[in-house]
């Protein structure tokens, strides 16, 4: 008996692997270390391999694919209701067997090298920033039991220690050496950034898809390319909508009976990415008065009749949907013309030249009587 379908349960060092046939019978199991892995598959005719979208997977997807297998990830949580009895790796292998056998389960799409690259240039920058954040919180704890306060702002912090530092009579020796060398931490740190920042911009510059999604209002070099990272083609989601959900983009449900309940946003999938098209989304609310776009006009009226929070992750929304469109297709991006509409101002508000006149406006005035002379008889 064959096996069509193999369920890997991937570890550190030695990973668990379950056999099942055509009729979904156990054949075998087996726990192999790492170097024996591809060497076992390659002995094996080509068959379905399915293993969790976790650490480490991309990287044996990859392998395993090159022996001429077809690589199935499926995401930890849609593997843990097929578990059955108590959790161990051998338990965890047929699980993934069982879950990557449902007609309805989604699942991960493969990681190339470069879009691992892209991926890894993005953590390495969110890694400096979180230490820049706390090389700067731990300076002003410092100075503050010093009796001295400083704005919140990096550049004010730098501007205001470097000061500090040149002040002998405000800190004592040791205090100006700890100074000194948080300044020269949060250089190199600045150096790092901005270093990280021109590789991403090349790599935008470079990536043929990264281009056109950078043609999007509200979209830049960061967003762009975490996204080709992060989806690829983007051709694992049926359409836009599917993919807004992935990021979180859509409203929470509490429906029941046929009543439907909508609530904020579910904030699922990867939340660097969503945070970056939310504040893509606001710098498009700024400049949103200054275009005369139908996409302009429509997040001016949402801003003026739901608020800016609302605008921007409904804009957020509007843009996940566009990208998608540009990923599948490869189209370029055009903004829609806005129809003959009257002008909106940079509050969102109509003009009032263009305002639309109601009926009362339009009915004719009353007529104006002088004022009468009062009466001699009134007290």
């Amino acid at each position: 008996m064959e096996a069509t379908l193999i369920g890997i349960d991937v570890a550190k060092s030695v990973l668990h692997l379950v056999a099942m046939s055509s009729q979904g019978i156990v054949i075998w199991r087996k726990a192999l270390p790492r170097r024996r892995v591809l060497e076992f598959l390659a002995s094996l005719r080509p068959a379905t391999v399915a293993m969790e979208a976790c650490a480490t997977a991309h990287y044996w997807g990859r392998e395993i694919q090159k022996l001429g297998h077809q690589v199935r990830l499926i995401h930890p949580a849609f593997v843990v209701p097929f578990r059955k009895s108590g959790k161990n790796d051998f338990n965890d292998a047929e699980a993934i067997c069982e879950a990557s056998c449902r007609p309805m389960m989604r699942f991960v799409e493969l990681k190339t090298i470069a879009q691992q690259d892209m991926q890894s240039i993005h953590r390495a920058r969110r890694l400096l920033i979180k230490q820049r954040t706390q090389a700067a919180n731990h300076m002003r704890g410092l100075l503050a039991e010093y009796g001295i306060t400083v704005r919140r702002s990096i550049s004010a912090l730098r501007r205001e220690a470097a000061e500090l530092a040149a002040e002998p009579e405000r800190l004592s020796t040791t205090m100006r050496l700890v100074v000194g060398n948080n300044l020269e931490q949060l250089r190199l740190l600045d150096q790092q950034l901005a270093q990280l920042d021109r590789q991403i911009a090349q790599m935008c510059r470079t990536d043929e898809r990264s281009r056109r999604l950078a043609e999007v209002t509200g979209v830049g070099a960061l967003t762009a390319t975490a996204l080709v990272a992060k989806v690829g083609n983007a051709r694992q989601f049926p359409n836009g909508r599917a993919l807004a959900a992935y990021l979180g983009l859509v409203p929470r449900q509490n429906s029941t009976g046929g009543k439907t309940v909508l609530l904020g946003i579910t904030k699922k999938g990867d939340r660097y990415l969503r945070t970056l098209l939310i504040h893509g989304a606001r710098a498009a609310l700024l400049v949103a008065p200054h275009h005369d776009d139908r996409r302009s006009r429509w997040a001016l009226q949402l801003r003026r009749k739901s608020g800016p929070n609302v605008a921007a992750v409904a804009l957020a929304n509007k843009n996940a949907r566009v990208m998608w469109k540009l990923l599948t297709s490869g189209e370029h991006f055009h903004p829609q013309p806005a129809a003959d509409q009257p002008e909106i101002d940079g509050e969102g508000a109509r003009k009032g030249s263009q305002t639309r006149k109601s009926r009362s406006s339009s009915a004719p005035a009353l007529p104006v009587y002088p004022p009468c002379a009062p009466s001699p008889h009134t007290a």
